[in-house]
């Protein structure tokens, strides 16, 4: 996503347990793993500096969690292609919920991750899926698209011929909702005018 927006990053893999804890709200979930990136990004930050590939150093760090939720309840990564048909069976001729969380922090040796947070912000999506048959919905998990996919299934990919309707942003179901994404950028001057600016924001 932010490839397709020409905005230049690094990528800095934030290795924590995504598990959802019992009884566990979706609100509550993604606040917690988002934090839980977040410092993880931070730490690997303190111990080991900038990345190669950032010859100006970081100027922002954004981590994100998307989930799906369905009658209050998160719908996550199907195990293999088994799952992934009992999850969309819970999900085809249905309408479901996809919430993304981001948080944007500035990078200070030494300080607190959580002083450093200059954005957070929840995006909801409403998303209905057709009533697919049981043999549509196995050729699908077949094809293994969403085996990597909370909801087991890819809005910008074959998955697309299940999705009926779309309240709200399409690039959050994609995994992050560019529209507001670029506009907290903008507010906190790490973007300047967009697009003719983009380039300028430090990698």
């Amino acid at each position: 996503m932010l490839a397709s927006l020409g905005i230049p990053f690094v990528v800095l893999p934030a290795d924590i347990v995504e598990d959802v804890e019992p009884g566990e709200a979706p609100q509550a979930y993604l606040e917690r793993i988002s934090y839980g990136k977040l410092c993880a990004v931070w730490s690997r930050l303190e111990r080991e500096g900038p990345p190669r590939g950032s010859p100006h150093g970081i100027s922002a760090i954004l981590v994100a969690d998307t989930t799906v939720v369905i009658d209050g309840n998160i719908v996550g990564k199907p195990a293999d292609t088994a799952d992934a048909v009992i999850t969309l069976g819970r999900l085809v001729g249905r309408t479901h919920t996809v919430f993304t969380r981001y948080l944007i922090g500035t990078p200070r040796r030494g300080a607190d991750p959580r002083a450093g947070i200059r954005a957070a912000r929840t995006v909801s999506t409403q998303v209905k899926l057709r009533a697919a048959s049981p043999e549509e919905v196995a050729a699908y998990a077949a094809t293994g698209e969403g085996l990597d996919k909370a909801g087991a299934y890819a809005a910008q990919g074959i998955g697309s011929f299940l999705v009926e309707a779309i309240d709200g942003s399409y690039a959050n179901v994609v995994g992050l909702p560019a529209c507001e994404l670029v506009t907290d950028l903008q507010e906190l001057a790490l973007l300047g005018v967009f697009p003719g600016d983009a380039s300028r924001l430090a990698r």
